[in-house]
């Protein structure tokens, strides 16, 4: 199987085209987001709409219903997919990914405890998710430098991990029904019946922590390289790898914190992006951010339309787009002997 870290050979210039011509396919995902459903608007409503000139009842539509939803479609694929990039940068392996290993579970766990404990404060839910989050995926790397296993052992334990977070879940749910409304939909995952309010805490973490990881790409290439290049190069390996998986922590428990345990968005898009714009760190996460972004809101937009009037949970079409995904890759890996 072609190494999962190979280089594109393309001109920068050439790469920074493919990131803005993904920009645009977004956009355009996000517009068609806001214009199609029950009821149907035309595209120029929708502008006309966020310019503050549309008619009152597409304005509600749009600015009550769908907008909502189409903000936690773009921060939770932007945030999940950039998450998947650092876990599979820091660990080297490219199996892993926020929900494989434990750390969008961990996130679960620690947000259902602090909805249990203060129902009220919404705006601490992303920083119970995040130490949830970091808890997953520090554990994770124990056992990584501990035990030196294989990739494929190491997912195996990131599943262990995940289903007891899980199992936790549920106790925390045995003992206190009304900590999670809505406990199905958070466990599948998905965006309907979102305010901007809810979003806002989540918001400022996940910009402020892509923000962060991108004025570290340069250090992450490094990393890349291997830990004795990178301590030769005056790394310092041990304090980065520890605060890039902070970042992760914080984006996968923030997107977590409102969209509950969507799957293979932090495994499939920084995949593809590979393969489209090559492993350099600055162009694979923005790459990343606007892939997540745009795959999570045409993912949104197909659970609403393909079988309407009903709607199909969201993390039921990204389990069925990425579950086949993972498997190839492990077969890959498999064939490749790198298991």
């Amino acid at each position: 199987m072609k190494s999962w870290r190979t280089s594109c050979t393309d001109p920068s210039g050439r790469r920074w085209v493919r990131v803005a011509a993904l920009a645009a396919v977004t956009a355009l995902s996000a517009l068609a987001s806001l214009a199609f459903g029950a009821a149907d608007i035309p595209p120029g409503e929708v502008l006309a709409v966020l310019l503050g000139r549309g008619g009152e009842t597409q304005g509600q539509i749009i600015l009550l219903a769908r907008l909502p939803r189409l903000c936690g479609c773009l921060l939770a694929g932007s945030a999940l997919a950039c998450s998947g990039v650092l876990i599979q940068g820091v660990l080297g392996n490219p199996l892993a990914a926020p929900n494989i290993i434990g750390v969008n579970a961990g996130a679960g766990l620690a947000a259902a405890l602090c909805c249990a404990a203060a129902p009220a404060a919404v705006v601490l839910t992303p920083a119970a998710a995040f130490a949830g989050a970091l808890a997953g995926v520090l554990l994770v790397l124990f056992l990584s430098e501990r035990a030196g296993a294989s990739r494929i052992t190491l997912v195996l334990a990131g599943v262990a991990l995940s289903s007891m977070f899980s199992a936790g879940i549920d106790a925390v749910l045995t003992f206190f029904p009304d900590a999670l409304a809505g406990y199905s939909d958070f466990r599948i995952g998905g965006v309907r019946n979102l305010s901007m309010a809810r979003l806002a805490p989540a918001a400022w973490v996940i910009l402020a922590a892509l923000l962060a990881a991108l004025s570290l790409s340069s250090e992450l290439d490094l990393l890349l390289l291997g830990r004795e290049t990178a301590q030769s190069l005056g790394l310092p390996v041990r304090r980065l790898r520890l605060l890039l998986l902070a970042l992760a922590a914080a984006l996968a428990g923030a997107a977590v914190s409102f969209a509950g345990l969507l799957g293979f968005v932090g495994l499939l898009v920084p995949h593809i992006m590979r393969r489209l714009v090559g492993g350099d760190s600055v162009h694979l996460l923005l790459s990343s951010a606007l892939g997540g972004a745009g795959l999570l809101t045409l993912c949104d937009l197909l659970s609403r339309l393909l079988f309407a009037p009903f709607e199909l949970p969201l993390g039921v079409v990204l389990s069925l787009a990425g579950g086949p995904f993972f498997l190839w890759l492990l077969l890959g890996q498999r064939r490749g002997g790198r298991g």
